[in-house]
């Protein structure tokens, strides 16, 4: 089955050993499929961040590549969000990012509780890269597009990196998650996994276009 540990090195900003604590909470994941994603797309209504806010708390649904990549557009709480992209205090940064190797991202922004983040994955056809669109409230704020080969599972994540593991994250909710695979896989739905989340129920007509109208995650406090 396809569980928050096959979606790459699981880190943001650096990697995994440059961190001294890292630590993942509840989850929804999707995969492997027989077949791969051709595009994904989901709308995370952000929820308070942390308090006292310490570095780093991330909230992302996150591909992991044939090319060991991990597609992963961001929310993340900063110790110092005025400092990584001009937040105020309690408020969330936001971008689309990609780990390979090293992280890549685009253009960080801004976003308060009860935005309404949407991130949204597709391959370009043309350049055989996967192009990412962030939206806040609906619109555009940060894009990236990597080579990344092709997408073999779905899934979301609460990720606590050094002093913010020993926070507690809020209970948060995706909406009208869309999954859309390149053939048609009759076996997708079967690999669905929920690590402290429940979800509205994984719906397909076709074995090929897959939706979650709400995937609600729990409120977690990590103990590492």
């Amino acid at each position: 089955m396809y569980t928050l540990g096959n979606l790459a090195a699981l880190a943001f900003v650096g990697v995994a050993s440059a961190q001294s604590t890292v630590g993942f909470g509840p989850a929804f994941s999707l995969g492997p499929t027989q077949s791969w994603i051709r595009e994904a797309n989901t709308t995370l209504v952000l929820p308070e961040t942390p308090s006292p806010q310490k570095d780093r708390l991330a909230l992302w649904p996150g591909m992991g590549t044939s090319g060991g990549d991990l597609i992963q557009a961001l929310a993340v709480s900063f110790a110092d969000p005025d400092a990584n992209c001009g937040a105020k205090s309690g408020q969330w940064c936001v971008w689309a990012s990609t780990l390979q190797g090293e992280q890549l991202g685009g253009k960080e922004v801004p976003a308060s509780a009860g935005d309404e983040i949407t991130m949204h994955y597709k391959f370009n056809d043309d350049t055989s890269k996967y192009d990412q669109t962030v939206f806040v409230n609906g619109e555009a704020v940060s894009t990236l597009s990597t080579s990344s080969g092709q997408a073999q599972g779905w899934g979301t994540a609460v990720e606590c990196q050094d002093d913010s593991c020993d926070a507690t994250t809020a209970a948060h909710e995706y909406l009208d998650t869309t999954i859309i695979l390149n053939a048609a896989d009759s076996t997708f739905a079967d690999t669905l996994a929920l690590t402290e989340a429940t979800s509205s129920g994984l719906k397909t007509n076709d074995n090929k276009v897959y939706t979650v109208s709400s995937i609600k995650i729990q409120s977690h406090t990590y103990d590492l």
